[in-house]
């Protein structure tokens, strides 16, 4: 449970209607099963301990004591296993029946919940036997399995052990109700809902059901078990299918259907109380009577892995999505410079075209945003500035690229300007450090600049998010522009955005944007060795999928470096060794605090996604904030 991860399941005993004492059995194999592969919340079906679907049984005595002698064995059997669990069964209570749920752990009833929304339409006739909870009940005292319990119409279980983690309960139709209990509950705390289900099958019901469930976990900020009744409930006129899930903030993070067990993963908690304190949109109303707190505890260990964790956090999985994901970027960014095309009314926009990512992506946005302007792509100027690194490949590919989109493509050699800069500044030409390199960045700069000027446009800028992260960019160099276009987008989806537009378009453009793709990713700010790219800059900054997988986790969710060290070590598997991925996290923490200067007057930039590093609206750093809390934390971890 270290890191706020807490392993949870929903499960669906096999059960035999009214057979409460084999029903017991099923669920007591459940929890186990459960507790041998670390589960710590396990959510059961609503009445499983009777079956849902008893009908009239329900008002037979015989039944519910059969359901409170199965829900003592169910106590006894497990009073020595850890995890927290969720159970429906029918309650009596001041002579009223009520569809509950009981928490229980370690042999004893934590909370007991009453279900809010009693249906009694269609084929549901559940407020034939079950009453709706009154204000009356909150806190009414009772015996129940031979232990005194106190009714809690809105219960919640807070962990004492896991830092944030408040379970609430609701059931079944409560969460097709236009207030549903859960909203409350989560405002008052919960950052889990356990929902105990009998919501019987017909086609496309699935599909309504998991866009509710995550669609719930995403509007109160939750994670959210769904426990749905399956094999064994009637037949007769309904068929239950067991359609079990577990959400957290809106991500389906598991799920089953057509099948009894257990459906497991993680979810977590730090996670969800970082989001909400993030959001100040997320307050708690003051509490009132109807809230009822009990407190469980679990004994401390390490929870093992197995929710997704994406290598590439800012491209999605699933391939229509991600067809989807770059028309909307591209869209998004185009509509951004678009309008301050039109506002400034520039009459060109001057790109800065070396062949490499960065500018390619640049340029391909412009002509989009030329193309919804209706302009003709003439009005782009693609500027290549060859000095003392460019290589034959890049500037060939430079020159297609711009001849392809029918841009104006112009050659300036900025070799004879830097030169005669050396020697105004006293620079050899043999001492190729910091100085030899920013020089040909800053010369460039100005001469995109002074070609804006001379043609009334604007200098769309080239630089990522990734590199504005790591301060992997020239002050008043590659760093400045007029608009820049690549700002919230990070290397890993620069590229995977070139490669899709390469195979949505085909032909010469897609073959040259192929070539770019197999290009080292270089500033070519180096001589070349044997006409080949001799500074790559992977190979002195770290992988950028690393630091793209850090940012994401270190900017949009503040978790600390042991979490992210943690994730990545899950995530990318045997592909980086731990010292591989801890030499590179330090270098991202160093660079990331150092290099903040620069991205604190960073030209304007679209958002496109949900990280980004503009001052003026996402991340809001002091320059010379101090990286030593999380530097000490990673090394603590060497």
């Amino acid at each position: 449970m270290r890191d706020g991860f807490v392993k949870v399941a929903a499960g669906t005993p096999k059960i035999r209607v009214a057979d409460c004492d084999y029903n017991a059995g099923q669920i007591i194999a459940l929890v186990r099963e459960a507790v041998a592969q670390g589960v710590k919340v396990l959510a059961l079906p609503e009445l499983c301990v009777t079956g849902y679907t008893c009908g009239d049984l329900f008002l037979q005595p015989t039944l519910l004591d059969g359901a409170e002698r199965a829900l003592a064995r169910i106590l006894e059997e497990t009073r020595e296993l850890d995890v927290l669990t969720a159970l429906g069964l029918p309650v009596r209570c001041q002579n009223k029946l009520y569809n509950c749920a009981a928490i229980i752990q370690k042999g004893t009833i934590l909370a007991l919940a009453p279900k809010t929304h009693v249906p009694n339409y269609g084929e549901f006739y559940e407020a034939r036997w079950f009453a709706s909870p009154s204000e009356k009940l909150n806190g009414c005292e009772l015996e129940l399995a031979r232990l005194p319990v106190r009714m809690a119409t809105h219960p919640l279980v807070e962990c004492g052990t896991v830092p944030g983690l408040v379970i609430g309960v609701e059931i079944c139709e409560d969460l097709w109700a236009p207030a549903p209990p859960s909203v409350r509950l989560t405002a008052e705390g919960a950052t889990l809902i356990l929902n105990l289900s009998a919501s019987d099958e017909v086609a496309g019901k699935a599909d309504y059901r998991r866009s509710l469930v995550t669609g719930q976990s995403a509007r109160c900020l939750c994670a959210y078990v769904y426990a749905d009744a399956g094999e064994g409930e009637s037949s007769t006129d309904l068929v239950f299918a067991g359609h079990n899930m577990i959400a957290e903030n809106g991500t389906l993070l598991a799920e089953g259907r057509f099948s009894t067990g257990l459906t497991i993963s993680e979810i977590d908690v730090q996670r969800l109380t970082y989001e909400r304190q993030r959001m100040n949109t997320y307050a708690s109303p003051p509490g009132d009577e109807y809230i009822f707190s009990d407190y469980c505890k679990f004994e401390r260990e390490e929870t093992a892995l197995t929710r997704p964790v994406s290598p590439t956090p800012f491209i999605p999985a699933d391939r229509a999505d991600r067809a989807e994901r770059c028309e909307e970027i591209f869209t998004i960014a185009a509509l951004g410079l678009k309008k301050r095309l039109e506002h400034t009314n520039a009459s060109c926009a001057v790109v800065g075209l070396s062949g490499g990512l960065d500018s390619t992506l640049a340029i391909l946005i412009t002509a989009k945003a030329f193309d919804m302007l209706g302009r003709d792509s003439k009005g782009i100027l693609a500027v290549t500035m060859p000095c003392f690194g460019t290589t034959r490949r890049t500037r060939s590919n430079a020159e297609i690229l711009a001849q392809e989109l029918g841009a104006e493509f112009m050659e300036v050699n900025i070799g004879a300007a830097v030169e005669r800069h050396f020697a105004d500044i006293g620079q050899p030409m043999d001492r190729q450090d910091v100085t030899f390199e920013n020089a040909q960045a800053r010369e460039r700069t100005q001469v995109l600049m002074d070609l804006a000027n001379q043609r009334g446009g604007l200098v769309i800028g080239t630089g990522d998010l990734s590199e504005l992260a790591l301060g992997w960019c020239t002050y008043n160099g590659d760093h400045m522009s007029m608009y820049a276009v690549n700002a919230s987008i990070p290397k890993t989806l620069v590229r995977h955005l070139a490669a899709w537009e390469a195979e949505r378009r085909g032909g010469a453009i897609g073959g040259v944007l192929r070539d770019i793709l197999d290009t080292p990713v270089s500033p070519e700010l180096l001589p070349p060795k044997d006409g080949e790219i001799a500074q790559k800059t992977e190979d002195l900054v770290g992988p950028y999928e690393l630091h793209d997988f850090y940012l994401y986790y270190a900017v949009r969710w503040g978790f600390p470096p042991r979490k992210v060290l943690r994730l990545a070590a899950y995530a990318f598997g045997d592909r980086y060794s731990r010292e591989t991925l801890l030499k590179w996290l330090k270098s991202f923490y160093r660079r990331f605090f150092s290099q903040q200067f620069k991205r604190s007057c960073l030209p304007d930039g679209p958002k496109v996604g949900s990280v980004a590093l503009s001052p003026r609206g996402d991340w809001r750093m002091p320059s010379d904030a101090a990286a030593k809390l999380w530097l000490d934390e990673l090394e603590e971890l060497s």
